[in-house]
This record gives structure tokens, C-alpha cells and sequence, in this order.
């Protein structure tokens, strides 16, 4: 009688990144991957402890991603912006699983490389060390928080995506003047959360940074 195949960890990652891409966290489960794998549950906890682990490893990956050939380059500021545009552009590409990132974090070689960067450039700010771990907390939850929004938006569909928007000229241009004096003063200019994302992530990372320098500047 021949037994179940035996999967390979990086297999088994694979086919878990590829379910989570076509589905989401929230469905995602080890019966499912073992399932699409045509192996029972029991057989994945060997390689990972819990659904959290699991998510974690495949979190990790896409850092690695992101990682893999990066070179630093130009000054600490414009080290952390490179960094963050190359983990937005890698959770671009499998945007359902910036929520993985965001939830359960990682702590495998990806997440070290990009905490090792991150690090690094800010010591080359003129922090003092005290100071650099809560800089460092700031960045990584802005920058994650950011990702994961633009994600999030990322996924919808066309035709949700269409509803929303007229859903918001519905709430926006049809803003009673007496009760929202403010929304229908400036109704024809404000943008919906979905337009030009880029921009905005990188002027609010920008504003963060600049934060820093004022910090470490003499005077």
C-alpha cells in the first residue's frame, strides 16, 4: 500500500503562499493546505507547530523577496526609503498576504535582513542607541500599517470598487452644507483613500524621517 507523498517545507510554503493569494487569511486553514496538498493535517504540524507559524514562514518569504540583491545605498534616509518601497512593491505582487505580515510579524532570516537594514541605517542618522529600538518601532509599524492598507485596496474587485466610489461622491458631494460645513466646502477636492497611493506613502514616510533629522540636527 503506497503512503501519503511527503512534502517538502518549502513546498508546503508554496502551495500555502499560492492559497492565501487566491483566498485570505481569514479561511485560510492547515485542513485546506493539507487538502489542496492531498495529505492530512497531521503531516504539516510535523514541519510547523500552529496555522500562526506556518503564516509567519510564509510572511518571511516575501521579505526574503524583498530582500534578495538588495545593495544600501545614498544616505540613511533615502537606505529606508528603499527599503520600504521594496517591501511595498513585494507585497504588492501577493497583496492578500500584507495581512499575514501585519498580523503575525515574522522572525526568520527575511524579517532579520530587513530589521538589519532598518538598524543600520539609523545609527547612521546620529541617533544616539538609546533612542534607535523606538525610532525603529515607529518605522516598521508605519510602514507595515501603510502596506497593508494599500493591500487592502488592492484586492477589490472592479465592480467593488466602482460601487465604492460612487458610494463615496454619494457621501462626499451630497454632504448636507449645515451639518458638514467643512466636507461640502471642500467636497470637489477631496480624494478617495484609493488615489495615488504611491505619493502618499511616500510623503508620509518622508514626514517620519524628517522627524528623525530634526532630532539629531545640532541647534
Amino acid at each position: 500500500m503506497t503512503g501519503r507523498k511527503r512534502w517538502s517545507t518549502e513546498a508546503i510554503l508554496d502551495a500555502a503562499a499560492e492559497l492565501l493569494r487566491t483566498g485570505d487569511t481569514e479561511s485560510f486553514s492547515v485542513r485546506k493546505l493539507a487538502a489542496v496538498l492531498g495529505t492530512d493535517s497531521s503531516s504539516l504540524y510535523r514541519h510547523f507547530r500552529s496555522k500562526t507559524e506556518l503564516l509567519r514562514a510564509v510572511a518571511d518569504r516575501i521579505l526574503l523577496t524583498a530582500m534578495d540583491g538588495h545593495h544600501p545605498e545614498g544616505d540613511w534616509k533615502q537606505r529606508i526609503t528603499a527599503l520600504a518601497l521594496r517591501l511595498r512593491e513585494a507585497f504588492g505582487q501577493q497583496p492578500q498576504l500584507a495581512a499575514v505580515w501585519g498580523r503575525y510579524a515574522s522572525s526568520g532570516a527575511g524579517s532579520r535582513l530587513v530589521m538589519e537594514e532598518a538598524l543600520q541605517a539609523l545609527r547612521a542618522s546620529g541617533l544616539p542607541d538609546e533612542e534607535i529600538p523606538a525610532r525603529y518601532h515607529r518605522i516598521a509599524v508605519l510602514i507595515a500599517a501603510l502596506i497593508a492598507s494599500e493591500a487592502g485596496v488592492s484586492t477589490v474587485t472592479p465592480e467593488e470598487h466602482e460601487q465604492g466610489m460612487e458610494l463615496f461622491r454619494v457621501a462626499v458631494l451630497g454632504a448636507d452644507p449645515e451639518r458638514f460645513p467643512a466636507l461640502a466646502h471642500f467636497a470637489r477636492d477631496v480624494r478617495p483613500l484609493g488615489v495615488d497611493r504611491r505619493a502618499a506613502f511616500e510623503e508620509i514616510l518622508a514626514a517620519q524621517l524628517d522627524q528623525i533629522e530634526a532630532a539629531v540636527r545640532p541647534g
